[in-house]
Parts: C-alpha cells; sequence; structure tokens
C-alpha cells in the first residue's frame, strides 16, 4: 500500500528501518509510520505530560492525520500506553536477564552487582536524545494520576522490581522485609532522578566540575550512593 503524498492519512506498509535507523528499544519488523507517531508522542508527552499533550499535536510532530493515530492507537491513553510499554518492557526484561545471570555465578551476589544489574539496562538509554526523551517520560509518569500511571508501571516493572527486592534480601538476610521493599524504591527514585536530565548538578557543581555526559561517573555516583543506603543499618 502506498502512502498519500502529504500528511500520511493511511497506515503503511509494514517495513523494516534501516539498520543503524533503530534507536534502543525499538523491535525491528513494525511499521515506520507507527513508529514516527510513538517518537513524536513520546517527545511530547515527556515535555508537556499527559494532559498537557494533544492529539493534534503529536499528529503535526509526526506529519500525520488523528485518524491514523486512533487506528493504531484507538485513544489517547492507547497512544501513552504504547509509548511507555515499548521501552518499560525492554528495561524490565534485561533486569530479569541480567539478575538472572548473575544468580547463575557461583557464590551468593553482592549487593552493589545487584544495584547495576538493575540499573545499567536504563542507563543504556542515554546514549540518543530518543532514549532521554524516554527517560524523562518515566519520571514524569511517578506524577501523572494514579489512573494513568499505576496500572503502567505495575504492568512494566511489578515483576522484575520484586525479583531484586528478593535478591536484596538474599544478599542483606538480617534486612526487614519492609526495609528491603524501601530501598528498592529508593533505588527508583535515585535513578529516576539522575538519569532523567534534571541539570540540577550543572546547576549547582561549579563551571567545568561536572560532564553530564560522562556516563562512567553518572553510573559510579548513582551505584556507590544506591548500594551504601542498601547496606546501612
Amino acid at each position: 500500500m502506498k502512502l498519500v503524498s502529504g500528511r500520511r492519512g493511511t497506515p503503511a506498509a509494514k517495513t523494516r528501518r534501516k539498520t543503524g535507523q533503530k534507536g534502543p528499544g525499538r523491535p525491528e519488523g513494525t511499521s515506520v509510520v507507527r513508529d514516527d507517531i510513538l517518537d513524536a508522542a513520546e517527545e511530547l508527552f515527556a515535555n508537556l505530560g499527559y494532559a498537557g499533550t494533544t492529539l493534534r499535536e503529536v499528529a503535526d510532530q509526526a506529519n500525520v492525520t488523528q485518524a491514523l493515530i486512533n487506528y493504531y492507537f484507538g485513544s489517547k491513553y492507547g497512544l501513552f500506553e504504547a509509548v511507555f510499554m515499548r521501552r518499560s518492557q525492554i528495561i524490565s526484561q534485561q533486569r530479569i536477564e541480567n539478575l538472572a545471570r548473575l544468580q547463575a555465578k557461583p557464590g551468593k551476589p553482592k549487593v552493589r552487582d545487584i544495584v547495576q544489574a538493575f540499573l545499567m539496562p536504563t542507563l543504556a538509554f542515554r546514549s540518543t536524545p530518543e532514549g532521554r526523551s524516554f527517560l524523562r517520560l518515566q519520571a514524569r509518569l511517578h506524577t501523572e494520576p494514579p489512573q494513568i500511571s499505576y496500572k503502567l508501571r505495575t504492568d512494566a516493572y511489578g515483576s522484575s522490581t520484586r525479583q531484586y527486592v528478593e535478591a536484596v534480601r538474599k544478599a542483606l538476610p538480617n534486612l526487614p522485609e519492609l526495609d528491603a521493599y524501601w530501598r528498592v524504591t529508593l533505588m527508583v527514585g535515585t535513578y529516576l532522578y539522575a538519569f532523567s536530565d534534571t541539570h540540577r548538578m550543572e546547576e549547582m557543581a561549579p563551571p567545568g566540575l561536572y560532564d553530564p555526559d560522562d556516563t562512567d561517573s553518572l553510573i559510579d555516583q548513582v551505584t556507590r550512593f544506591v548500594t551504601g543506603g542498601m547496606q546501612a543499618p
């Protein structure tokens, strides 16, 4: 099926993007037009929030009709859900795989290794503008109304996060169960703030002291901070 000229108003044929054009978390073999809508919506939702973004704005940025958005996603919430789940499910699966590899090694996993296994899949998204948009969207999700955020967060991360709570409890057997849940929750809050381009460090630190593109320093600082918190009395 050929696209109409000008604004795209009909579903595109299923095609693959050229090698090297696939951003983090983009599955292969999906519609280019559908991905363009998701990319446009991701940036707008990240910057403006759910309530502040209209389907008209998404349509204009993606150069499609609103009818085409409804064709693919059914509603504004359906679009928001697809945007969030597209990358969050990949992060969750990578966390599960990282933890499984740790647990398959001889001996009990160290707390620091558990923390890094949890953080690294998300850190990888800072390498592209699209990934950074998703991280801002993910951080913003925690300020969205419960009817929007709770189900998405649980569907995306509930199972994998509980596995990390259990891993922390095994690594720290004297830690009360409630404390384990608190500390994993605080780990989530820490990385959401640190990874989502709040620019707080640029404002606080003297010029030249902090490099926002130094990913190695970022993961080291967050890992040491979270590990220390996990192991606190």
